[in-house]
């Protein structure tokens, strides 16, 4: 009976990768079967370096230099190669260090919108076809009627407040609130009818003021603007918080 030991080694070795081109490190699996030349090979699609121009040095697990690859009939098994540990290509073609990352050395193409528009493989010529998006007029007329009907809702709703009225304004997801309507009409800061209030609590956002253009005056965090159709004009008199009860 043979007591001696058998040692079973995995076909597979995960390994990192470094190289004198990239300061990035890749992590990948080889078989230990590959001799150096065909590693070499398949180095140079991950680093860009040429074969011919690659010296290879083997790191321990704690990057301990072992070892230099340089045997190209070898086994990548048969050097000591384990998991983790790290093998660094160094690239003797006078590449420099980013020379494949750096982006900003990639030369751009660049096309005018005029002859874009004659591609028929392009993305818009695509798009024209199949009637997306933009070069869909129906959609597109559909659309700008449903703005033009909502733009007139608008209006038509900020010229039923008055300046100076009580209101209550009731935003979906936001408790009511009551105020004074303080400005009715548009605004630099976004398109449509606007309708500033000073709320009678400190529930606003400003103090009348948006984007450095004021349009009507109160105290800070008591005004606001909400659309008009969130606005509803009455008799809503000031809450009365019992500051003069004794």
């Amino acid at each position: 009976m043979d007591g001696g030991l058998t040692v079973i080694t995995n076909p597979i070795v995960a390994v990192r990768l470094t190289s004198t081109l990239s300061s990035f490190e890749v992590n990948k699996k080889y078989s230990r079967g590959l001799c150096i030349a065909d590693f070499k090979g398949k180095l140079e699609m991950v680093v860009g370096t040429p074969v011919s121009c690659m010296d290879l040095e083997l790191y321990s697990t704690s990057d301990q230099f072992l070892v230099k690859m340089d045997d190209n009939d070898a086994l990548l098994g048969s050097y000591p190669v384990d998991d983790d540990c790290r093998i660094h290509v160094v690239d003797r073609s006078g590449a420099k260090e980013g020379e494949f990352s750096d982006l900003s050395k990639v030369e751009k193409f660049t096309i005018s919108d005029d002859a874009y528009a004659k591609k028929s493989d392009s993305v818009r010529s695509f798009m024209k076809k199949q009637r997306v998006g933009r070069f869909n007029e129906e959609e597109m007329a559909a659309k700008e009627s449903e703005q033009v009907a909502r733009d007139a809702k608008e209006e038509a709703a900020a010229s039923a407040i008055p300046v100076g009225s009580r209101c209550q304004v009731q935003v979906p997801g936001q408790p009511t609130k009551i105020g004074a309507v303080m400005y009715v009409g548009t605004a630099d800061f976004k398109p449509g009818y606007w309708v500033g209030v000073k709320y009678d609590e400190p529930l606003g956002k400003h103090d009348g003021s948006v984007g450095g253009k004021r349009y009507f005056e109160c105290e800070n965090k008591y005004g606001a603007f909400v659309k008009p159709t969130n606005i509803t004009v009455g008799d809503f008199p000031e809450e009365d918080f019992g500051l003069d009860e004794i």
